[in-house]
């Protein structure tokens, strides 16, 4: 990789970290754990546009970790992994079929996997199906954050030009 794209990436992760423990000192903005806006999502959305899937995978991986260490909650650990990679795969599938004209779509795809994750896992550790219950809210209300986030991703995708 060269010198460039990685001073590029660690940008890209440290602005991500930034926003992310910017947001954690927001209110709640319903009274239902898990439900937040992830703002830090804006860049993991611009990054799955302009970068390689290994380049992105590398600054989630790290956005996640260090997001982490900050929050000092490391038994939300496993369910920051499983969405945020799920997450991931989903949206790099769809960057082929999605143009970035409409990457709002992917990101509200992007919280549905995310979502869809953090379920599964849910129901890996405390092994019962009854989180099941919690699903439809957070879909809807990751859906709405999705679309929020997709579009300031897409705002700033125009505003920065091409190299």
């Amino acid at each position: 990789m060269k010198v460039r794209r990685l001073t590029e990436l660690s940008l890209l992760t440290g602005l991500a970290l930034i926003i992310f423990v910017v947001e954690l000192r927001f209110p709640d903005i319903l009274p239902i754990p898990g439900v937040k806006l992830g703002l830090a999502n804006i860049i993991t959305i611009y990054a799955v546009y302009k970068y390689k899937a290994v380049e992105v995978a590398l600054l989630v991986l790290a956005r996640v970790l260090l997001g982490t260490l900050f929050a000092y909650n490391f038994s939300a650990l496993i369910y920051s992994v499983s969405g945020a990679f799920c997450c991931l795969v989903g949206m790099l599938l769809l960057r082929r079929i999605v143009p970035i004209r409409w990457l709002w779509l992917c990101s509200v795809m992007g919280a549905f996997f995310h979502n869809t994750g953090q379920i599964a896992a849910a129901v890996v550790v405390m092994g019962s199906f009854s989180v099941i219950a919690y699903y439809p809210i957070l879909i809807a209300a990751g859906c709405i954050a999705g679309a929020f986030t997709g579009i300031c991703a897409h705002l700033i995708i125009n505003k920065i030009p091409e190299k």
